[in-house]
């Protein structure tokens, strides 16, 4: 075989071995320079003008009409505090306080990214729904069969992630929440 043949061939296979590991990276959903805040996490770099050629591929597949870090930051819990997988089987309860945002919304969605598909129609809860006598101390509870108080249905069963909004935050966006500030998610039953 010719040297310029095998050149040839080497780029080739350069090229597709790595478009094709780039892909696999960026379909894994990592935003950015992830940093975990208990069964949380969110990107440093997303929403801002550092955000790294990555970190917008990621935004661009999975974050669609995401908005800049000073008008919504966002956090990502695809386990629960206990560090186990998120079970569309099981009961889960979501509690926290007061969110240092203007408003915030919880939402679940399917291991593809979409959201999960359910009977009942109902695919988050937000801050608006809260009685103003439960935004210091709230609770959801996060199962497949209806729940008294505030539900959000797993649907189907399968695994999920939460995926928690806070919109217009109170530091403008500069800053993550610590684990003290963000919502606990407690497995009860499985």
């Amino acid at each position: 075989m010719k040297v310029w043949a095998r050149y040839l061939i080497g780029i080739a296979a350069g090229v597709v071995i790595g478009t094709g590991s780039a892909a696999i990276a960026v379909r894994a959903g990592a935003l950015g320079n992830n940093e975990r805040i208990g069964a949380w996490s969110t990107g440093k770099d997303f929403g801002t003008v550092r955000a790294s050629s990555y970190t917008r591929a990621v935004v661009a597949l999975y974050g669609l009409l995401a908005l800049p870090a000073n008008e919504a930051r966002y956090y990502t819990a695809s386990v629960d505090d206990a560090g186990q997988p998120l079970d569309g089987k099981c009961r889960y309860r979501v509690s926290g306080g007061r969110m240092p945002s203007k408003w915030w919304s919880l939402t679940l969605y399917d291991p593809a990214g979409y959201l999960v598909p359910n009977r009942a129609g109902i695919y988050s809860i937000n801050s608006i729904a809260l009685p103003p006598a439960e935004q210091t101390a709230w609770q959801v509870s996060v199962a497949p069969l209806p729940q008294t108080g505030h539900w959000l249905p797993t649907g189907s069963g399968r695994h999920f992630a939460m995926t928690l909004r806070m919109y217009l935050p109170d530091d403008g966006g500069v800053g993550n929440l610590s684990s003290d500030q963000l919502p606990r998610i407690v497995r009860q039953s499985c």
